[in-house]
């Protein structure tokens, strides 16, 4: 019989493709995935959090201000509220090795 307190528990591991976010739980990483699952999302941590950061760049810009107009929108009875925006440039090297600026985008949600 083998004694389980004893067993090495396997080291956790990402799905293949996917890195690891790193930062604080309270950011909200816009990318590519629909719309309402942004959202969700936001609702989710705004029920643990004070406040929450949509987080977007490029292209995703105007889907983290439709994420943020929805949640603000569908909870109005919650009483959240937005709150600072920050907008600013990242410097990405691209593939072929030129450097491109990236808009981005920060938008904080907060109850009120």
């Amino acid at each position: 019989m083998i004694d389980m307190s004893e067993t090495p528990t396997p080291p956790t591991t990402t799905p293949q493709g996917s890195a690891p976010r790193e930062g604080p739980h309270d950011t909200i990483y816009i990318g590519k995935k629909p719309l309402m699952a942004y959202v969700t999302s936001t609702l989710i941590q705004l029920a643990n959090q004070p406040k929450v950061t949509i987080k977007a760049r490029g292209l995703s810009i105007g889907r983290a201000v439709d994420v943020s107009q929805i949640t603000i929108k569908r909870m109005e009875s919650a009483g959240y509220t937005i709150g600072d925006v920050r907008i600013g440039s990242e410097t990405v090297k691209s593939e072929d090795g030129r450097t491109r600026n990236v808009s981005t985008i920060e938008i904080e949600i907060k109850k009120a």
